[in-house]
């Protein structure tokens, strides 16, 4: 196994929490909170995707798909308090711009020599991040973070434990 099969491996070890955690859920059951001040998983989505287009972008400029315009915006923390449904997307929405993000880190992954994984990061990602290669580490764990937290709205929906 080489180094980017060992990213690609990471990146989609998430899949097999984010697919079943998401599978059963509505559109309604998005906007749930855990607790009052917690975010729902509707923004967790849009944090998420834009994040990994914004990260991405950073060590390899023009290798994502563009997001819907507006997309940031909508899921920026001033608007994580929102729960008026017409403010955020559908879950299949979701769905289908992470599989289209996702798409877009894997081959920008896959034209990766191990030299351009071990550059540094640009300010101010360098603060938290050393590497390029730190940025696909980091995908699959992002994404597994929140599922921990949409394991505990899940438990409030009355859903039973999946692991």
């Amino acid at each position: 196994m080489d180094s980017r099969q060992a990213l690609k491996s990471g990146i989609d070890g998430a899949n097999h929490l984010i697919d079943p955690y998401l599978s059963d859920l509505s559109d309604a059951d998005l906007l749930v909170r855990a607790i009052p001040g917690t975010n729902h998983i509707a923004w967790q989505l849009g944090h998420l995707i834009q994040s990994e287009n914004y990260l991405i972008e950073q060590v390899c400029p023009g290798s994502m798909p563009k997001l819907p315009e507006g997309f940031k915006e909508q899921h920026a923390k001033e608007t994580a308090g929102s729960d008026d449904p017409q403010a955020f997307l559908t879950k299949d929405q979701y769905l289908a711009l992470f599989k289209e993000q996702r798409a877009g880190t894997l081959a920008a992954l896959a034209k990766m020599s191990d030299a351009d994984l071990d550059k540094p990061v640009p300010p101010p990602l360098d603060k938290m991040w050393k590497r390029a290669g730190d940025m696909f580490a980091m995908q699959g764990t992002h994404w597994v973070m929140h599922a921990g937290q949409w394991a505990i709205i899940r438990r409030k929906l009355g859903h039973k434990p999946l692991f």
